[in-house]
């Protein structure tokens, strides 16, 4: 995992010494020649060191997008027998977007990869992303930002349970074919790989070689994990949670440096907001210049409220575009980018925002403790058994406040707001009997860490995770990183 591995075959080798062992290992193998270059490279490398106690299977997703998509996944199953490769052909299978059908392709793939390391037992996944795909990466992005970016990641945590892995992102894509050939291995050429309509191919054929892209790389790596791990001590000192529905910084908080506001602010605002990405960047400008101005006032940004005041500052969903949702009985689902909700109750739930549901008040939650989270750091120190178990009556109920409830010593618009954007659950236009709500299980939901999680952002989403009194993630499946053991 190191951007000075000299070759393919040393990227490899230094990757599996990298790993916790036992481990059993999942190529995601298309055919194309970077993942046959992968398997083959791992394949030999696993059966040169059997002390390392290593273990290969493979799995290939049919897109079913392309006529001949079928037969080159018979070609991948026929590779992998040959090797002696357990193997998988995974199908898309349904009907596909109209739109956006290269972003729903890839959730798929991610979807049906999973599926198969489950079936085939294996603990991590790897795919064939290479040196030039993070060329191109930082090339599109480079047309998009000035900032320096920190390009496609090495290790990715998918659905907070299954690391993927990308061991040859420092090795070149003509590397890897003169092995293939040196093996007299073929490989598949994908035709859209060749399509101009697709941003990437024409950023390849433009593109120049850069071999300070490396270089450039590690540094920023290395800020991206350094902020990281800032913002965590940040906000292990000056964000507290109540509720699990309203944030508030420190006034000293507001006065940390600049880049460390921006990267904890920036993904506070996607967690309260309920989206996958952070603000654009003219949007945090004005933020980061609006919470550090040091004068009171309301700003709202990526659907979250920023109530600055003298005691710091306060920020929650804003109540407007909450989409309510029905779940099915068995079925599971995000609802508003902010909480997983599965119905184990028997009738349709339907989940909605509590600021809209007056004619139903009194209208209860469950499965989180609300309306209090039980966070780390919440500042209320109650009995759980003396939290009140109706938001719908907190809602209605402005003495709560001052009488040792939750919102204790909290800006009454503030608090009102947050508990507005809160969860509630009915079924017909009625509120759900207790058996019911009981069998509602609500847990929070990070839109841009829980599907997609980045090792840079891993130890300040990990921290997050214990604010809000959740297990924490996955672990890296490492021993060491880059010959540093962590």
């Amino acid at each position: 995992m190191s951007p000075e591995a000299a070759s393919p075959q040393a990227a490899i080798l230094q990757f599996l010494e990298s790993l916790q062992s036992p481990a059993r290992i999942l190529v995601a193998i298309s055919g194309g020649s970077d993942s046959t270059g992968l398997l083959l490279l791992l394949d030999e490398a696993v059966k040169a060191a059997p002390h390392l106690k290593i273990s290969l299977c493979a799995a290939t997703v049919d897109h079913g997008l392309r006529s001949g998509s079928a037969d080159e996944a018979q070609q991948v199953a026929a590779l992998c027998v040959s090797l002696g490769i357990p193997h998988i052909i995974a199908v898309w299978q349904g009907e596909k977007p109209k739109t956006g059908i290269m972003a729903a392709a890839r959730e798929a793939r991610y979807d049906l990869l999973a599926e198969s390391a489950e079936r085939l037992g294996a603990n991590l996944i790897v795919t064939g992303h290479t040196l030039d795909d993070q060329r191109e990466t930082l090339q599109m992005r480079g047309m998009r930002t000035e900032q320096l970016s920190s390009g496609i990641a090495d290790a990715v945590l998918f659905d907070r349970r299954l690391w993927i892995l990308r061991p040859l992102l420092f090795s070149s894509r003509a590397d890897i074919r003169a092995f293939l050939k040196d093996q007299g291995v073929s490989w598949i050429d994908d035709p859209s790989n060749e399509d101009v309509k697709y941003e990437r191919v024409r950023v390849r054929r433009q593109l120049s070689a850069d071999r300070a892209t490396e270089t450039d790389i590690r540094a920023a790596w290395e800020a991206r994990l350094g902020v990281s791990s800032s913002a965590a001590e940040w906000l292990g000192r000056h964000f507290r949670l109540h509720g699990g529905l309203l944030g508030q910084v420190s006034v000293d908080g507001l006065r940390q440096p600049r880049a460390v506001l921006d990267y904890a602010l920036g993904r506070l605002t996607a967690v309260f907001g309920g989206q996958p990405f952070v603000p654009g960047r003219a949007q945090m400008e004005r933020l980061l210049s609006f919470v550090t101005g040091g004068e009171p006032g309301r700003m709202t940004v990526g659907r979250v409220v920023f109530d600055c005041r003298r005691d710091g500052l306060y920020l929650a969903r804003e109540s407007r575009g909450i989409v309510p949702m029905i779940l099915r009985p068995g079925e599971a689902g995000v609802w508003d980018g902010r909480f997983h909700v599965c119905n184990g109750s028997a009738v349709n739930a339907r989940i909605e925002a509590l600021a809209g549901l007056s004619s139903l008040i009194p209208v209860l939650v469950t499965g989180i403790q609300p309306p209090r989270v039980g966070a780390v750091n919440d500042s209320t120190k109650q009995d759980e058994s003396s939290a009140p178990k109706d938001l719908g009556a907190l809602a209605s109920c402005d003495e709560h406040r001052n009488e040792g409830g939750e919102g204790r010593g909290l800006p009454k618009a503030a608090w009102k707001r947050a508990v507005a954007s809160a969860p509630a659950f009915s079924v017909d236009g009625h509120p759900l009997s207790p058996e019911s709500v009981g069998s509602i299980h609500l847990a929070p939901y990070f839109a841009p860490f829980d599907r997609f999680l980045t090792r840079f952002d891993f130890i300040f989403a990990d921290r997050l995770s214990a604010v809000f009194a959740m297990a924490p993630y996955a672990g890296l499946p490492f021993r060491s990183i880059d010959g540093k053991t962590i």
